[in-house]
């Protein structure tokens, strides 16, 4: 991914960086346009091909394109690559588009298997070949289960209730049993995280949007601006910056409607960028939400946040458990975690308070470095249920 600058002159500087070099040529074009083109996620091929699947296996009619619904409520329609038709079931083939993203898994081809079972009104969702088993934790999925993530598991099982509810058969008669595969997982897995994550055997079926936003660093940068811009253009001084869609609807419950709609902005993985943007343009204070992951890295001085250009470091993390009064042990246990979200878990489970407050403490001084004093910023920290556990400024001294 391309990296961007806290110097908004370093901006627009579009050279091709590692992993992009082979790009076709009319993408780098859309790129130095910003016409980049949204793609959809391995969780919403799973989700048509189950779809398709299903279908075809109620009405025995062969469907060459199937619409989908996305978490938010918007559909989409996904092309059929190719059904089959057996008595242990059907298994219909989507391809993966990714849009303009530079992703490992676009074109990767996603099948859904499904068949009746007689377990009536229960539906199963398995991982076959191509989709990674959980080894370790700290990924929010069961350990020894399917690398699918609960966005694409609600969005699977609401699809099987969309094809019977358009049925004249009834889920009460059967059960349904749903296998994921992907054929050349294994092998897309090896240019992932996932191995190291403890992530065995394939991919992981993602998503929480249903779609994919390509990761073009002059389109996002100028998004960002526009945004300010548009406020700034309707009198707000104060702005609520997010990592990504679902920090944003955690930070609209949190603050109700104190904050209209035009004072909330997506960030992404570009938060220095965001903040001395604010500063620049005489913002007088600027909220950031986000999860562990991604406030972690701002807490270390990462500069870009996507995963693939940065991981948390657990030396890191435990320096900080130390200081909120960890023992031993639990700092051992902090250092040897998988991911921060592991390192939450470890945390919850202890007795020790303030971890995550000294966290939001590091990332606004991190942030601090790209706007000095002049500029009001305080971090907010969610669990992934939207409760908010760790703030900087608070109301207890550190």
């Amino acid at each position: 991914m391309l990296l961007i600058d806290s110097d908004d002159s370093h901006v627009n500087d579009l050279s091709i960086a590692e992993g992009e070099q082979d790009l076709p040529k009319e993408v780098k074009e859309k790129k130095k346009k910003g016409q980049l083109r949204t793609g959809l996620t391995t969780g919403t091929s799973a989700t048509a091909a189950t779809k398709a699947a299903l279908q075809t296996l109620l009405t025995k009619k062969v469907v060459g394109e199937i619409q989908v619904t996305l978490p938010k409520g918007k559909t989409v329609m996904l092309p059929i690559a190719w059904t089959k038709i057996e008595d242990s079931g059907v298994t219909c083939s989507v391809i993966k588009d990714g849009g303009d993203d530079p992703d490992v898994t676009h074109g990767a081809e996603i099948c859904s298997t499904v068949a009746f079972t007689p377990e009536t009104g229960i539906v199963k969702i398995h991982g076959g070949i191509g989709v990674g088993t959980v080894t370790k934790p700290g990924l929010g999925l069961p350990i020894g289960g399917p690398a699918i993530n609960p966005v694409p598991l609600k969005m699977i099982k609401d699809s099987v209730n969309e094809v019977f509810d358009k049925s004249t058969q009834s889920l009460k008669s059967f059960g349904v049993a749903i296998t994921i595969t992907v054929p050349k997982g294994s092998e897309l897995a090896l240019k992932t995280d996932n191995p190291r994550l403890g992530i065995l055997g394939g991919i992981s079926i993602l998503g929480t949007t249903g779609i994919v936003l390509p990761y073009s660093t002059a389109s996002f940068a100028a998004a960002i601006r526009q945004g300010l811009d548009v406020g700034i253009a309707q009198k707000a001084d104060t702005f609520i910056l997010t990592t990504g869609g679902r920090s944003e609807d955690f930070m609209k419950l949190l603050f109700e409607e104190k904050y209209p709609e035009h004072c909330y902005v997506q960030m992404g993985d570009f938060a220095g960028f965001s903040v001395k943007q604010c500063h620049d343009k005489g913002v007088k204070k600027i909220f950031i939400g986000g999860f562990i992951g991604k406030l972690t890295k701002i807490a270390m001085g990462v500069k870009q946040t996507h995963v693939r250009g940065s991981h948390v470091s657990m030396d890191f993390m435990a320096r900080l458990a130390k200081e909120a009064g960890a023992s031993e042990k639990l700092v051992d246990l902090i250092v040897n975690a998988n991911t921060a979200r592991h390192v939450s878990e470890i945390i919850d489970s202890s007795s020790i308070s303030g971890f995550y407050d000294l966290l939001c403490r590091e990332a606004v001084k991190q942030l601090e470095n790209y706007s000095g004093k002049d500029l009001l910023i305080e971090v907010i920290l969610f669990d992934f249920e939207g409760n908010v556990v760790g703030r900087f400024p608070n109301n207890v001294q550190i």
